[in-house]
């Protein structure tokens, strides 16, 4: 295998470990510290800048290994309906083309669809942690704000309660004044009464 095809192999590599880094179940904390340093980190950018170049070198090399696997398939049905190539060499050298080819093809494809499938899980990934950080604060807020709402209901209540004890001594004191006053009156009553009768006997005499 050429230099550039072990390098497509390598780098084919790091995508599976990458992948699996990613899936991996880490700790919530753990994982959002890791995807905010991949995603705000200037060394990851300009790796991730290399990266994109490097894929545009497998794109190229998986349009000529697609091109080479066609061509040595073409050939090989050529040479059977032709006649030709019934030699073990011959047979041998086919094969060994057709295998070297497809190789390559599924190499470089896998390594261009592998890296499709790790941009779209680390943006996946990293939405849904922004999700779950707006979550978070969002479920602070409104408990902050249930309580202030539960802290207010109560304040209210007790002015209530004050309001109405107070209504409620007023009311009795009233009925101890006007109970008073209703003996007071009797009193003044029966006095006059006693007088209004003692002038009725005089005046009788």
């Amino acid at each position: 295998m050429t230099i550039y095809y072990s390098l497509t192999f390598l780098l084919l590599a790091a995508e599976m470990a990458t992948f699996c880094l990613l899936v991996s179940p880490l700790p919530f904390t753990v994982r959002k510290k890791l995807f905010h340093f991949l995603s705000e980190s200037p060394i990851v950018a300009k790796v991730a800048y290399g990266l994109k170049i490097s894929f545009i070198f497998v794109g190229i090399l998986f349009l000529d290994a697609l091109q080479r696997m066609f061509r040595v398939t073409a050939e090989t049905e050529m040479a059977k309906t032709g006649g030709q190539g019934t030699t073990h060499d011959a047979r041998t050298d086919f094969a060994a083309r057709k295998f070297y080819a497809q190789r390559n093809t599924y190499l470089t494809g896998f390594c261009l669809f592998l890296s499709l499938v790790l941009t779209r899980t680390f943006s996946i990934i990293l939405d849904l942690i922004h999700t779950q950080e707006e979550y978070a604060k969002l479920k602070k807020v409104v408990g902050a704000g249930t309580k202030g709402d539960q802290s207010k209901q109560i304040e209210e209540l007790k002015k209530k309660l004050a309001a109405s004890e107070a209504k409620d001594r007023d009311f009795a004191n009233l009925k101890k004044q006007a109970a008073q006053q209703a003996a007071e009156v009797d009193r003044l009553v029966g006095r006059h009464n006693e007088a209004t009768g003692a002038v009725s006997d005089k005046k009788l005499d």
